[in-house]
């Protein structure tokens, strides 16, 4: 292991989606990074594109996100809206984005540029930080997948490619750029790849990738697990499992209506919304012992994690982490989840819960945990336990400084300080 880094280093961050305009936990993750990094002295600056979150997403943002003074953020927007995004999907490039891009750098030099969710800023954007170090995040599989997620045409794991016919079947046009060499071209620049879990490694190298990848876990701050005001009785009066996430179909929580339908010993309660959710409120159509709650605030979660028996994790597809894992770790709940990409890897390596392969797996796990409170405790506690040893901050960004500085010296021709 290398020392940490003394010096503040001046960091940019190029990513497509960013609080408060944003989707998922990736942004989120990054989020958090810059102001742990700006906390420690670095400083950071961010680049997004505002318009790509409105081509893709609703109008409005997603909450308020202070910063740290150490964090300046460059919020892309274009005269021409959502053409820009648009260029680039098609072309691979930034684009219309470049213009802005350029003064940014030309503004600045940065120790390093860190490139995270740049789908719609394209491969080409990787020729920005000439000097740099260049950095690059695999928070999905958007390297080796089109669709970013490995879902074949909209209904199962994608095994045997065929990326042509995926695109059409998403409705999407195709990606031009992807019949070129610019990925062949661009790749070569990046100096560290890192990976947030060995499952996204896998995949990587199952569909050719083969530049080096490092495993650097995400991490969730102590204080969004602190621990809530006691009450509680159930929301429903009854003993219950969770699920949290977004309700679209890769996330599976239509499985779990149809397991209910065999366990009427407790309750299901289904935190989260999306275009997903008329289809499931039918498939629970008369099923007492299925609720559906909508987007739950922080504080009220943190509460549903802790009284619930256990966190579900239903995901059909090969998620790059899974940050619900944390949270309800956070709170000594246990996780069952489908033993499948990343979100079982962090079950098996915290020892913070069960993963099961089938239906009767999944009943058998939770009548486990329901019919024995003694078990369900001492795995919520070990997953605990683990989460605050391996996927605390002071943990992840030690490692994070660690890797970049073993990845200047390589840069540099000479051995990292040991």
């Amino acid at each position: 292991m290398t020392k940490m880094t003394e010096r503040p280093l001046n960091f940019c961050m190029i990513t497509t989606f960013y609080p408060p305009y944003h989707f998922g936990g990736e942004a989120m993750y990054l989020y958090r990074l810059n102001n742990a990094l700006a906390q420690r002295g670095h400083r950071v600056t961010i680049v997004h594109c505002v318009d790509s979150y409105r081509l893709l997403g609703p109008a409005g943002s997603r909450g308020q996100f202070p910063h740290h003074p150490n964090v300046t953020v460059h919020s892309l927007r274009h005269p021409l809206g959502w053409l820009s995004p648009l260029v680039t999907y098609l072309s691979g490039r930034p684009g219309l984005k470049s213009a802005a891009l350029d003064r940014i750098f030309s503004a600045e030099r940065f120790d390093v540029v860190h490139f995270h969710l740049v789908t719609l800023f394209g491969p080409g954007v990787l020729r920005y930080g000439e000097g740099s170090l260049r950095v690059y995040t695999t928070h999905d599989h958007w390297l080796v997948c089109p669709m970013y997620d490995l879902w074949k045409q909209k209904r199962e794991l994608c095994e045997t490619p065929a990326c042509l016919r995926c695109t059409l079947s998403n409705h999407r046009p195709p990606q031009l750029w992807r019949y070129t060499n610019l990925l062949d071209r661009t790749l070569p620049r990046v100096d560290l790849f890192l990976s947030p879990s060995r499952s996204t490694i896998e995949q990587h190298r199952r569909r050719g990738f083969s530049y080096p990848m490092r495993h650097l876990p995400y991490f969730l701050p102590l204080a969004e697990s602190t621990e809530v005001p006691e009450p509680a009785d159930s929301p429903t009066g009854r003993p219950y499992f969770l699920f949290v996430g977004r309700l679209v179909k890769i996330k599976g929580a239509q499985t779990l209506i149809k397991a209910f339908r065999r366990y009427p010993d407790a309750d299901l309660l289904i935190a989260g919304d999306g275009l997903y959710e008329p289809a499931l409120r039918q498939l629970a159509e008369g099923m007492r012992n299925v609720h559906f709650l909508g987007r739950i605030q922080p504080d009220a979660l943190r509460r549903l994690y802790r009284d619930a028996i256990a966190l579900l994790v239903p995901a059909m597809v090969y998620e790059t982490f899974g940050f619900i894992t944390l949270e309800a770790l956070g709170q000594r709940t246990p996780v069952i989840a489908r033993d499948l990409g990343a979100v079982s890897e962090v079950v098996q390596e915290t020892g913070g819960g069960i993963t099961y392969r089938s239906e009767d797996e999944l009943l058998d796990a939770m009548k486990r945990l329901q019919g024995d409170r003694a078990l369900r405790d001492e795995l919520g506690t070990t997953g605990y336990e683990a989460y605050i040893a391996r996927y605390s901050e002071d943990t992840h960004v030690k490692a994070y400084i660690e890797a970049i500085d073993e990845a200047q010296a390589v840069k540099r021709g000479r051995p990292a300080t040991p």
